[in-house]
């Protein structure tokens, strides 16, 4: 069995009864960076064996990790924050054990996204999540630009090196629109602002640009027809 086990994006105490449970109770955890992970294991007195599992490392992992799993082994798969296959490699494991007949169970848990939009005032019945956007600016532009005209709710991810870039961007292409922009969600220092896109690049001074963001832009009013419209989104 394979469990997906949803993890504290931040405070500790947001793991699930359950959660804590399938971690006690399997033979081992696979985790992206195992230094993250033993904070939460720690805090709960857990000791399993830990398999990292991580960006650019998962197609050489996957072979050994398949092998636990056939050999009936019981694992948990989390990640360093939140539910794992959210802008992370869990999928490909995931995929592979259910290719290969492997039960899969999912014990849900924590998630920056929907923990954002709960928070957000934003309409949340038509998302549009794109996890982070690139690194390089002209590039993020023209993903941007290509979003400006989609009806539905925009969601991103963004980390601290990129936040300021980003935010400039946004406020440029989106202007007036509707943005929530969440950071640290469940931490000490957990901040949300809400306001018009061309504010954003004003709120979060160099001094309160750590942590993680989420950013949700509110989507594109119809057009007169009453239909939404379109952007070129082929990127």
């Amino acid at each position: 069995m394979l469990y997906v086990v949803g993890t504290p994006i931040g405070h500790l105490a947001d793991i699930t009864l359950r959660g804590l449970e399938v971690l006690k109770s399997v033979d081992g955890i696979i985790c992206e960076d195992t230094r993250e992970t033993l904070k939460l294991l720690r805090h709960y007195g857990v000791v399993k064996p830990l398999y990292s599992f991580f960006r650019e490392k998962e197609k050489r992992k996957l072979p050994f990790l398949m092998n636990l799993l056939k050999e009936g082994k019981n694992l948990a798969l989390v990640c360093d924050r939140g539910t794992p296959g959210i802008s992370d490699p869990a999928y490909l494991l995931v995929r592979e054990a259910l290719n290969t007949g492997i039960q899969v169970s999912p014990v849900p848990g924590p998630s920056s996204l929907t923990a954002a939009l709960s928070v957000s005032g934003l309409p949340a019945d038509k998302i549009s999540f794109f996890g982070f956007l690139p690194r390089k600016a002209a590039r993020k532009k023209k993903i941007l630009k290509s979003l400006k005209d989609q009806e539905e709710t925009l969601v991103f991810f963004e980390s601290v090196h990129r936040i300021g870039e980003t935010l400039q961007l946004i406020a440029e292409i989106f202007g007036t629109r509707e943005i929530t922009i969440c950071r640290e969600l469940t931490k000490k220092f957990e901040e949300i602002r809400t306001g018009q896109a061309g504010e954003s690049p004003g709120w979060f001074p160099q001094s309160r640009q750590k942590g993680e963001f989420v950013i949700i832009i509110r989507g594109a009013e119809k057009n007169k027809t009453g239909k939404a419209k379109k952007g070129d989104i082929s990127w």
